[in-house]
């Protein structure tokens, strides 16, 4: 079924046969002035839709600001820093603004990059160092057991 089917319930007919078959009347200034209303209201539902949608995707948006000398997280895998060091170059530095994030100093944030092995291909490998907690999760058939691992450059509270 057509739009215009869907909407008006008839079939579009098109300007050159706007009669009936077998009716024969003169078009006049009544089917024009008809028709430009039609448009009129079609328009304005279009109107209604698209701003009734553009609320919906404005409702989380907000207004981001930075001004010069803020602090920034760049909202992005963990490697990824404003300033990039040398090895990293590969990485193209433009970004949008809403990848950021205002920061706020946190001296237990610093991570040294050479205390990662970063590879060519911009990768790490994390290596287990010891497993802090064990535990089992029942499910309605089986049992699932749970293992919490402190992995080598993160602190025990971001343990998975």
């Amino acid at each position: 079924m057509a739009p215009y089917e869907a909407l008006y319930g008839q079939r579009c007919r098109t300007p050159t046969c706007w009669t009936e078959l077998g009716e024969r009347r003169v078009l006049g200034p009544k089917l024009v002035a008809n028709t430009e209303d039609k448009v009129k209201l079609i328009q304005d539902r279009l109107k209604e839709a698209s701003d009734r949608q553009k609320s919906y995707g404005d409702f989380k948006r907000r207004e981001i600001k930075f001004t010069m000398g803020d602090s920034v997280i760049l909202k992005v895998s963990p490697w990824k820093k404003l300033e990039l060091p040398p090895q990293l170059s590969q990485i193209h530095d433009v970004f949008h603004v809403s990848m950021l994030r205002r920061y706020r100093s946190d001296p237990s944030h610093v991570v040294a990059v050479e205390e990662i092995d970063v590879r060519p291909d911009l990768t790490f490998e994390e290596e287990p160092i010891q497993i802090i907690g064990r535990d089992v999760k029942e499910l309605t058939r089986k049992s699932v057991p749970l293992v919490k691992v402190l992995w080598q450059n993160l602190k025990a509270e971001e343990a998975t």
